[in-house]
């Protein structure tokens, strides 16, 4: 999702700019349930949000950068949890966080969007391997007062079991089944101390 060279990126430290990309933002999530992502049309979304396409084009250059500021800009639900030194503890926080993130409408229907295009589009390709980085970075930001930093396989078999039961077995993920997760994946995580396996 580079940004195309003849375009002018905006300014994010401009409040004008914030204010316009947060109004647009809360206009796609509105939408984006109701119409799906074929549907969120920059054209619609200019007329919703009272700016021109070529506003929109200079913040989202393609649709799969709009779909990942949906995802990572999602509403402040006040369940991303602090840092902290007990690794259980965080994991439950934080995979109850994501329980609550992809619950909102919007959040979920984006992330399904990216993840379904990402085989033919190589946008909607590069925006879901960004989504991952972003979420294992923060995530090992939670760990750091633990000492405690997780490799991209332990994150994997972290939050894999939830977006099973919720995307796939279209289940409910209760804070039963979290705490399930959470004690089977600490069972896998290495101690520190441990020799790292030698290549052969």
């Amino acid at each position: 999702m580079k940004q195309p060279l003849h375009r002018r990126q905006p300014t994010q430290s401009n409040p004008r700019v914030q204010r316009t990309r947060n109004r647009v933002l809360a206009v796609a999530r509105e939408l984006l349930p109701q119409v799906g992502p074929a549907g969120l049309t920059y054209a619609l979304l200019a007329e919703r949000s009272d700016v021109t396409r070529q506003t929109l084009y200079r913040h989202w250059p393609n649709r799969a950068a709009l779909l990942f500021d949906l995802v990572l800009e999602g509403p402040d639900l006040g369940t991303y949890p602090e840092p902290g030194s007990d690794v259980r503890e965080v994991a439950t926080a934080w995979l109850r966080s994501l329980r609550a993130g992809v619950s909102v409408p919007a959040v979920r229907t984006a992330a399904l969007a990216v993840t379904a295009q990402a085989d033919h589009d190589p946008d909607s390709a590069r925006a879901l391997v960004r989504i991952g980085e972003d979420r294992h970075a923060g995530f090992n930001r939670l760990l750091e007062p633990a000492g405690v930093q997780i490799s991209e396989d332990e994150f994997t078999l972290l939050y894999g079991p939830v977006l099973a039961r919720l995307f796939l077995d279209r289940g409910q993920v209760t804070d039963a089944f979290i705490d399930a997760v959470v004690g089977q994946w600490l069972t896998t995580l290495r101690p520190a101390d441990a020799p790292q396996d030698s290549p052969e």
